[in-house]
């Protein structure tokens, strides 16, 4: 079985402070107009229609000290209120975020995340040097928040910027260290690198054996409740099948569009389940909180996630739905 959450992914702004050299995201900031409240809580209906249940809130980073700080938090959380009040589940991954910031953010939220990328300071030097919020330190403190705070946490590693095997077991190592502190970690992304058009310098792809590599050090290095999630549509079919073979379990939030990855078109639900169905897979909807979490909830949220578990026990989901 092969988990994904039907998802719509709201982008707040795409400024941002840092500038990695393989982002295909980013503006610069003041050139990216922030997405009006009006057209989020227009659009907001018709995904609930479509069976969409996650609202993933990726935003650029606005710097930590600057004076439109506050006015990007209370934008972002304004947005999760909307989806709630819409009847959709939020995400947040907006960057490294204070811990009251975290704590605040959390009432409004069914579950967080943010990629550790690689726990390794030499990317400092080179990928990472022109990004302050990057630094291995920031990243592996937002596992520590999030598991004292009770949030449902999703993190990850990049894959390809110039970083070793055994960079990548470092990482899988600190990720794994946090969860045995809190028991926070729902799900660890692999995501390889797959170079765009916008990004600042050139890179090549991750091989697909290495991201296969990946996958066996994960399921070798990680807890067996942490769920590695792989994006589907950065791996050939037979790739991701695969991964699923070594001990991948999930394949995210499948949105129209990747906004990191945006030169990758995601495949629909009912295209993805047909690709691994050959090979004896079957795709299983998921809401953007694992069930073990439902308890960490804020009381607010409980009853909404109650109604999206019952219409998945139901099994009211259709893959062939397209947003």
């Amino acid at each position: 079985m092969a988990t994904y959450s039907r998802a719509y992914t709201l982008v707040p702004t795409y400024e941002c402070f840092n500038r990695c050299t393989y982002c295909n995201f980013r503006a610069e900031p003041g050139e990216s107009p922030w997405l009006s409240l009006e057209a989020v809580d227009q659009l907001l209906p018709h995904l609930r229609q479509k069976q969409v249940c996650e609202v993933l809130v990726l935003s650029g980073e606005v710097a930590p000290h600057s004076p439109r700080r506050d006015a990007w938090f209370r934008h972002i959380y304004r947005i999760c209120e909307l989806a709630i009040e819409a009847g959709l589940l939020p995400h947040t991954n907006a960057g490294p975020l204070s811990r009251s910031e975290m704590e605040h953010l959390q009432q409004v939220n069914v579950s967080m995340g943010l990629m550790v990328e690689q726990v390794s300071p030499k990317l400092l030097y080179t990928v990472h040097r022109h990004a302050p919020s990057k630094r291995p330190a920031v990243r592996l403190q937002q596992l520590e928040w999030a598991g004292e705070l009770g949030i449902s946490f999703t993190t990850g590693l990049l894959l390809g910027l110039g970083e070793t095997e055994t960079d990548w077991v470092d990482s899988l190592r600190a990720i794994a260290a946090s969860h045995a502190r809190h028991g926070h970690i729902q799900e660890v992304i692999l995501q390889p690198h797959s170079p765009g058009q916008r990004q600042a310098q050139p890179g090549m792809a991750l091989a697909e054996a290495a991201l296969i590599k990946a996958v066996q050090l994960a399921k070798t290095y990680l807890p067996s409740d942490i769920a590695v999630q792989i994006p589907p549509n950065l791996v050939s079919d037979a790739g991701l099948v695969a991964c699923l073979e070594q001990g991948a379990s999930d394949l995210g939030g499948i949105s129209p569009v990747d906004e990191v990855n945006p030169d990758y078109d995601h495949p629909t639900p009912a295209s993805l389940a047909a690709a691994i169905a050959p090979a004896g897979w079957q795709l299983q909807p998921r809401l953007p909180v694992y069930p073990q979490y439902d308890s960490w909830l804020p009381a607010s949220l409980k009853p909404l996630v109650n109604t999206w578990r019952q219409q998945l026990s139901e099994n009211s989901y259709d893959h062939r739905i397209i947003v």
